[in-house]
């Protein structure tokens, strides 16, 4: 087993010592000493050595009311610093300290894409027409408070300022005590949400990673970009050009969250204005600082006259119109009057005086100082514009089609729900080419059909750098998107918004290249989309919907048809992947993901949600961005300019024989066993997790039902914190368990060595299965499960786990789970003793707590360490849903 590196174990060390001094202060030795007994009876338990679990069981069990809360907080807390630790040897290792996980730079991806025969132009060309669009969605699934992690980010920090060798002994205990002042105050500090965030907080939250990290870490990046872009191919990026956009769900997400209304989606625009505006000043302060020089073209000098200081006085009439933008903004978020003259609106507004300043820096010969500061700001205009964010709409495809059909009823045309997709469309292609108002002036909608106008009216009042996606969920005709088009006219739409159907289940998956087609067909569409279309792609409910292994591969087929459908059509396709933090939801490493996408899918452009704790890993950081900018970037050039080879034909039979068996063994225990419902509300904390205030969304769609009700985050989430993890093997088991009867493991084996997406699979399998542990599963069944009936289905399930493991070790011809991944496998080892107290403790806490529900009160302490619990748990698994 590889240990952990030196300096990365150093940290963590040095990062638990503090917490422990905390703890001493306060709540003192004896807690400290039980926390210490707790955790060596958890290291002797995964030792195996006799008797250390029910030792470890005896220890937590007699914990007092008042022991509970401390001791989970303590376990929690080491946790996120172990985290925290991590997180910065990831960007450590870009400093020269070679480690396992290097992110290969854009210079070496380059040179290798060169010597593989790819030309330099076509190289710059798709460089500087890439599109890679990152869209934050409401974060439910991050557990830790904002509080929390900015004081995380500057213990980050602090480990940064101790990576020196020629500190002196002053200056080290200096930064020390400050990581121990910082600690002490997250010990202090309640990591619980007590209260669910508004829509608007989560798009506040969406706004922080901006101004904390990305408006740092995108220049640099782009930087970057056109300094190896340069040296491989003669030619920088274009001034212009903005390979990387952010977008936005946080505010304009409104599927299933009733909590989303069009005074939020508009109070979400204004707020993003006023940041950007608020930003945008911050960098014209430092650059009238910077642009002192008095030389100037004649361009610039037709525009200011004879000043001494031209550049400063082009800078000081924009600082002028940002403060004003600014005052703007609040007033009108404010409700109040609002004066709009002279505002900057448009982003020409904003990047017509920067470029102007670029240009006559350049013409003067005064290079250098052109490409300095203003350049970085210049990219940050392009990039995110006066809006800062480009905010997606998402709503549900029957409540437009309600709208429009209460207009057609209100006119006497007809039951326009009763009619065929043909009428359908006939009609609202006619209305659409027609110039006729269809909204009637005195009409009075029902509340819903006038929430889906407002929402219309408000999408139709932004410029087009505002605006990402219209999504439709459950869309899968191509009325569905007409319908949206229609209601935004109404509304007063002056451009083309680009409208997106999500497919999400299996069947919706199957059929979306011919609702695709079918939209084609309309000539009318194909002139509205100029060419070019977006189609996201679900993975978290056609997870939850087939199983892990039938939904990726269902996935892979429909972006293949699609793309092929697109091209037969001369449409250039983007496809935009709805992918969540973990495997269930389409999750793993990003570049593994993106190379292993279908050959032709990725084609110079490439859309994928983050949410939640994957924005912080990922984005939290100015480094860890960059990081992650420079990791995505690389793989999408290489996807399109050197995607991986068709998969072969009897490769795809043998995915249809294992999907054909993986979806049946699936759905035959989601779906038809009657006692998997109790027993998954039983053995998990399901019930439990509406006490996290996790996010605006309700965690169901509806208030009673059964798994088809849950939303995909708690489905992940709860089979996550008892470590089962079935949503993502469920089905797998027995597709590989009938492969090695039949012999056919060969077989699987080339397809892991020649097919990227199968390799993939079975890697992510892989990762899941090492983060499974069978006796926790087991102590929670023990703990919770109250109908002795459903036993079985438990047992049944924890064997074919087993014989999941055994299986695929046999596939990959290992003797252990993850023995290409030592990195990876340390880390889980090392959070072991912290994390399985949690567990141990959350399943008598959830005892407890339904116990004491049931007679009508649940003690305070109680209820605070079970959520501790939840938050720890997801933090020593670095996902929650």
């Amino acid at each position: 087993m590889t240990e952990l590196h030196p300096d990365l174990r150093e940290n963590v060390r040095l990062l638990g010592d503090l917490l422990g001094q905390s703890i001493l202060r306060f709540p003192g030795q004896d807690c400290y000493d039980r926390i210490e007994e707790i955790r060596a009876a958890a290291k002797a338990d995964r030792r195996q050595e006799s008797g250390s679990g029910q030792r470890l069981v005896k220890l937590l069990g007699q914990l007092s009311d008042d022991e509970l809360l401390p001791v989970t907080r303590a376990f929690n807390q080491f946790l996120n610093l172990a985290n925290l630790a991590e997180q910065y040897h990831g960007i450590r290792r870009k400093q020269g300290h070679p480690s396992d996980l290097m992110v290969e730079s854009l210079g070496e991806v380059f040179d290798r894409l060169k010597s593989g025969g790819i030309d330099p132009q076509e190289l710059h060309r798709k460089v500087a027409d890439l599109r890679i669009e990152f869209v934050l969605t409401a974060h439910p699934t991050e557990v830790a408070r904002r509080t929390l992690i900015l004081k995380y980010d500057e213990m980050s920090d602090c480990l940064s300022r101790l990576d020196h060798d020629d500190l002196m002994p002053g200056e080290r205990e200096e930064i020390v005590d400050r990581l121990s002042l910082l600690i002490a105050e997250a010990w202090h500090t309640d990591e619980i949400r007590h209260e669910r965030p508004t829509a608007v907080d989560e798009a506040k939250w969406g706004f922080a990673v901006i101004e904390n990290s990305l408006w740092q870490a995108l220049p640099k990046f782009l930087r970057s970009l056109d300094t190896s872009l340069s040296e491989a191919t003669g030619q920088g990026l274009p001034l212009q050009v903005s390979p990387i956009r952010i977008a936005s769900w946080m505010g304009g997400d409104r599927d299933g969250n009733p909590n989303v209304t069009h005074e939020v989606t508009r109070e979400v625009f204004l707020l993003g204005r006023w940041m950007a505006a608020d930003l945008y000043l911050r960098d014209i302060q430092a650059l009238r600082a910077e642009l002192s020089m008095w030389q100037a073209s004649d361009e610039l000098r037709a525009e200011v006259g004879d000043s001494r200081e031209p550049y400063r006085q082009v800078l000081a009439q924009l600082r002028e119109r940002l403060i004003k933008t600014r005052e703007w903004a609040e007033a009108s978020v404010k409700g109040e009057p609002a004066d709009d003259s002279g505002i900057l609106f448009e982003n020409e507004d904003l990047t017509g005086p920067l470029e102007l300043c670029y240009r006559s820096l350049m013409e003067c010969g005064l290079e250098t100082i052109a490409n300095g500061p203003l350049l970085d700001t210049i990219r940050r205009a392009h990039t995110f514009g006066l809006p800062l964010i480009r905010l997606d709409i998402r709503q549900e495809a029957s409540r437009h089609a309600e709208a429009v059909a209460e207009m057609v009823n209100y006119l006497g045309l007809g039951d326009y729900l009763s009619w065929s997709e043909q009428e359908r469309q006939a009609f609202l292609v006619k209305e659409l080419k027609g110039r006729r108002p269809l909204v009637p002036r005195n009409w009075q909608p029902s509340e819903p059909v006038r929430e889906v106008l407002a929402t219309c009216e408000v999408v139709a009042g932004q410029t087009p750098e505002a605006l990402g996606s219209y999504v439709i969920s459950m869309a899968s005709k191509p009325s569905d998107v007409l319908n949206v088009i229609l209601l935004l006219r109404e509304a007063g739409m002056a451009f083309p918004m680009r409208v997106v159907p999500l497919f999400e289940t299996l069947d919706d998956l199957k059929g979306a290249p011919d609702s695709m087609a079918a939209l084609y067909e309309v000539d009318w569409y194909r002139e509205y989309c100029s060419g070019r279309q977006e189609v996201m792609i679900g993975y978290s409910d056609s997870s939850k919907d087939a199983g892990q292994l039938m939904a990726a591969w269902a996935q892979y087929q429909a972006q293949e048809k699609l793309t092929e459908v697109a091209n037969r059509y001369g449409v250039h396709l983007t496809l935009f992947h709805g992918r969540g933090g973990t495997v269930g939801r389409g999750g793993g490493p990003a570049n593994r993901a993106i190379l292993s996408q279908p050959p032709g899918s990725v084609n110079g452009s490439f859309r994928i949600t983050e949410q939640g704790e994957m924005i912080r890993f990922k984005f939290g950081l100015p480094r860890l961005a960059v990081q992650s900018l420079t990791l995505y970037t690389t793989a999408v050039i290489e996807a399109t300019l050197a995607p991986p080879p068709v998969p072969k034909d009897e490769w795809r039979e043998v995915m249809d024989w294992l999907t054909e068996r993986s979806l049946r063994s699936y759905r035959e225990v989601v779906r038809e066993n009657p006692d998997f419902v109790p027993y998954f509300r039983q053995v998990t904390p399901e019930t439990a997790l509406g006490k996290l205030a996790l996010g605006s969304r309700p965690a169901r769609r509806k208030a009673t039902g059964g798994v088809e009700s849950l939303r995909a985050i708690p489905w992940i989430f709860a089979w996550t914190q008892m470590r089962l993890m079935l949503p993502s093997w469920l089905g797998s088991d027995v597709a590989l368990e009938q492969a090695a009867q039949a012999d056919r493991l060969p077989e699987l084996r080339e397809m892991m060595q020649g097919w990227p997406f199968f390799r993939t699979y079975v890697d992510m399998l892989e990762m899941v299965l090492a983060k499974a542990d069978l006796r926790i599963a087991s102590y929670y069944e023990q703990t919770l499960v109250e109908d002795e009936h459903l036993l079985a289905l438990g047992q049944s399930l924890r064997q074919r786990l087993q014989g999941c493991i055994e299986r695929l070790l046999e596939l990959k011809q290992q003797q252990t789970l993850l023995e290409q991944e030592p990195v990876f496998a340390h880390s889980m080892k090392v959070r072991n003793p912290y994390t399985d107290p949690l567990h141990y403790l959350q399943a008598e806490l959830l005892r407890r707590d339904r116990e004491s529900e049931g007679a009508g009160k649940v003690p305070e302490l109680v209820e605070r360490a079970l959520k501790v619990t939840m938050a720890g748990i997801s933090a020593g698994m670095r996902n929650t849903g």
